[in-house]
């Protein structure tokens, strides 16, 4: 018997790129089953002028999603990770993750330019970003910019920034790798907890298998210990907490970033361990990072 999956994804190049290529991979396993692919603008989408910690955080991403998945509109959304709210509805659950793609943060100069002009801003809304990039451009002056991809790259070569630093992933999947200036390792700048991996969230208590073989098992490992850091230290969109997890064989090692709002201390720290331990080795991680900013903070007193 045929079968139809309504495929949600928001209207952006980006997503929509990203929601073919999951389609492609079912398509691939499953040529019987009829794709059909539903896009919409989130609310995050349509408030350009204020950062997301501002108008409600990441949740305004998928808020329209979600309830084109509640209603049976659509059977299956696909997320970036990273742009993903830390809490989930239960009845609207992950059900599966993608192989992850480059997860490096890069540097994007003007077109045609070499060199970062000075005088210009660096186009940047992520206190995650900011925090970091101020280790490796001290005297830079760090501006918001929002829009998708395409928007933010036009807003650059019109001369309104100097720089803008974006997610290898995105660029890579948009065909534009040739903007890319610089890239910014992990152990220098520490990726947003998810990035680079897509999402796949459907309902729960349905049928998914159609999705087995497309899963990735190292990007679940990566995705679940890198969420379970940020919950664990209550993170939401404006927080600057930062983890990427790496995986060898059937090790995983945990790179993290715990920034004390109240205080402005902020530590960096690795942890090792099994991947089958990925969710135990996020929250542990994030606990040993807390405590020492506590007890840092105890000896100036």
């Amino acid at each position: 018997m045929e079968r139809k999956i309504r495929i949600g994804s928001r209207e952006s190049k980006l997503a929509v790129i990203q929601s073919e290529m999951v389609m492609e991979a079912i398509h691939r396993c499953h040529p019987e089953i009829e794709l059909e692919l539903i896009t919409m603008k989130t609310t995050g989408d349509l408030i350009l002028d204020k950062t997301l910690d501002k108008i409600g955080g990441k949740g305004l991403f998928v808020k329209e999603l979600d309830k084109a998945l509640a209603q049976k509109r659509s059977d299956l959304s696909v997320h970036s990770l990273k742009d993903m709210p830390m809490e989930v509805p239960e009845e609207l659950p992950i059900i599966g993750f993608s192989k992850r793609e480059d997860p490096r943060d890069v540097l994007v100069l003007p077109k045609g330019q070499h060199t970062r002009d000075e005088k210009l801003p660096i186009g940047c809304a992520s206190q995650r970003r900011i925090l970091q990039l101020r280790e490796i451009f001290p005297d830079a002056v760090f501006c918001p910019v929002r829009g998708n991809v395409l928007t933010r790259l036009r807003k650059l070569d019109d001369g309104e920034y100097g720089a803008l630093v974006l997610a290898a992933a995105g660029l890579k999947r948009l065909g534009l790798e040739e903007r890319i200036s610089r890239y910014f390792e992990p152990e220098e700048m520490i990726p947003a907890a998810g990035q680079g991996i897509l999402a796949m969230q459907g309902r729960k208590g349905e049928d998914y298998s159609y999705l087995d073989g497309i899963c990735d098992e190292n990007g679940k490992y990566a995705a679940l210990c890198e969420r379970a850091f940020v919950q664990t230290l209550n993170g939401g969109c404006s927080s600057p907490i930062a983890a990427y997890a790496k995986i060898e064989e059937d090790e995983i090692t945990l790179m993290g970033l715990y920034y004390e709002e109240a205080t402005g201390r902020y530590k960096k720290g690795t942890m090792t361990g099994k991947c089958a331990q990925a969710r135990e080795i996020g929250c542990r991680l994030a606990e040993s990072l807390r405590k020492r900013c506590t007890e840092e903070g105890e000896k100036e007193v």
